[in-house]
């Protein structure tokens, strides 16, 4: 590995030259992939799994929850690791404990063994955001833009693979299948960045902030704890309420020490850039609609037909009701890159978060039918995949490449909190319009144009991104000055020097 230096830029990465970009993102994408089935897997097999390890239903949530835990604090922590320590490196280490977590949870015959295989799955979180880092600084300019698009339309591909195929493998084998499986394509994946990504130089040298690491962690935990459990404690109970204050109090302690720290965990300058902040508040919304449309649709399409507005579907049925936005997503993420190296991120992101504002709109006036449905999903799959690509495409045109892991990695917890905040608000509307325990059209109507309503305010931000045309070269010079010349680094800017004529007279002729 070697690297070409130009004076007063970052160090441009040589790489060896049996690297092949296209098999460094196919090994990326199977990564992405597999983390992203996991997420959705074990949702619709939550009643099965329940029931065969008789437990109830509020303790089997648990399943979910400390996954969302887990992923929350371990992306931005080892997107940080990332950038200090190699990419690669932190990206082998992050699959190892996710494969850990999975055979675990395989293995698994009783609730808390399971948690514990589900807390360390969460690891995976930070798999995208180390991939992001990767990809910039792999392959060829002009093509990141387009990768990027690509490993942000597999996070929604495997999230609907997942839904699709939890029902049959639980009917045709049995749970236990939702993580041999995965764990299958996880040893592939590890063989793949092993053996075919290349090991790049630290781009942020530096001591780990373990005060910012140690806040950060208690305050995710008692805001996700409160926004995942408060429906079932009570939102104006003690310990609610009680862990939201100690989120906002832990939450400000980690920003006051951010700030004051050498080497922070998350420099907090980088959220003043308009091209951050911007796609951090758009992030958080398309969390919330993103989570509610895997609440609200799939829950829609399983009501009896008595009620006069379910299909009455099956857990497999209402799955492929989704393939067509996970169609869409693999279709429109790539253009969402390839309008971002010609126009910028922002065009791909409005147009994305319009289209996702149409499809909750359409559902919210019609969804009686299944063409209907089918309709608002796909809809939502093209914007889903225009803004996904688009958001994190215009954080690299933002931030310098000694932070891209950090940086993507707290715009996947932007998602990450927005989705927490979503079930959290459409599950309390649901449930304060049901009739004889099944909601009511009234609350899927009003759930529909919350989403919408959502997503104009995501509009908003999106208008607020810089607009500016998209270089070869993404993303700003890096902020370190210079080192001063030596006078060996003198010799070499001498000897580089273009040559030119000694000073007098020009001969004649």
């Amino acid at each position: 590995m070697r690297t070409d230096v130009t004076l007063g830029e970052e160090p441009t990465p040589v790489l060896p030259r049996r690297t092949r970009p296209t098999l460094v993102l196919a090994f990326l994408a199977l990564a992405g992939v597999v983390f992203a089935m996991l997420q959705s897997l074990v949702a619709p097999a939550l009643p099965v799994i329940a029931g065969e390890l008789s437990v109830s239903t509020a303790d089997i949530s648990w399943l979910v929850t400390a996954y969302l835990l887990a992923a929350a604090i371990a992306t931005p922590v080892a997107g940080r690791l990332g950038d200090m320590f190699g990419r690669r490196r932190v990206l082998l280490i992050v699959l190892g404990v996710l494969a850990v977590g999975t055979l675990v949870a395989a293995l698994a015959e009783t609730l808390p063994v399971l948690v514990t295989g589900r807390v360390l799955q969460g690891a995976g979180g930070a798999i995208l955001p180390l991939a992001f880092g990767i990809v910039r600084d792999t392959l060829p300019p002009k093509r990141v833009g387009i990768a990027v698009g690509l490993l942000s339309a597999l996070l929604g591909t495997g999230g609907g693979l997942g839904t699709v195929l939890a029902g049959p493998i639980v009917a045709t084998l049995n749970w236990h299948w939702l993580f041999w499986f995965p764990l299958i394509l996880i040893a592939l994946a590890m063989a793949g960045v092993a053996f075919g990504v290349p090991a790049l130089p630290v781009r942020a040298p530096g001591r780990i902030d373990v005060p910012g690491v140690l806040l950060l962690s208690a305050g995710l935990v008692c805001l996700l704890l409160a926004l995942s459990k408060g429906g079932g404690w009570g939102w104006a109970s003690g310990l609610t309420l009680g862990l939201f204050g100690g989120a906002a109090v832990t939450l400000a302690a980690w920003v006051a020490v951010e700030l004051r720290v050498r080497v922070p965990l998350v420099d907090m300058r980088m959220f003043a850039g308009r091209g951050v902040w911007t796609t951090n508040l758009a992030g958080t919304a398309f969390g919330v609609v993103t989570f509610g449309s895997f609440l609200l649709v799939p829950l829609l399409l399983q009501l009896p037909t008595a009620t006069g507005y379910g299909l009455g579907k099956s857990v497999s049925e209402a799955g492929l009701f989704l393939l067509p936005a996970t169609v869409a997503m693999v279709v429109f993420a790539p253009l969402s890159g390839a309008l971002n190296r010609r126009f910028g991120a922002k065009l791909p992101l409005v147009t994305g978060i319009l289209m996702a504002t149409s499809s909750f709109a359409l559902l919210a006036v019609a969804h009686d039918v299944a063409w209907h449905i089918l309709t608002a999903v796909t809809l939502m799959g093209i914007g889903i995949g225009l803004a996904s690509a688009a958001m994190t495409n215009a954080i690299l045109a933002t931030v310098p490449p000694s932070q891209t892991s950090v940086a993507t990695s707290i715009n996947t917890l932007a998602r990450t909190i927005g989705g927490s905040i979503g079930t959290a608000v459409l599950a309390a509307v649901l449930s304060a319009n049901t009739s004889q325990g099944i909601p009511t059209e009234a609350g899927f109507t009003v759930s529909f144009w919350i989403c919408s309503g959502v997503l104009v305010l995501a509009v908003l931000a999106a208008l607020a991104l810089p607009t500016r045309r998209h270089r070869d070269n993404p993303g700003p010079r890096s902020e370190t000055p210079p080192e001063p010349i030596t006078s060996a680094g003198a010799d070499l800017t001498r000897a580089c020097r273009p040559w030119r004529p000694p000073a007098g007279p020009r001969p004649r002729g």
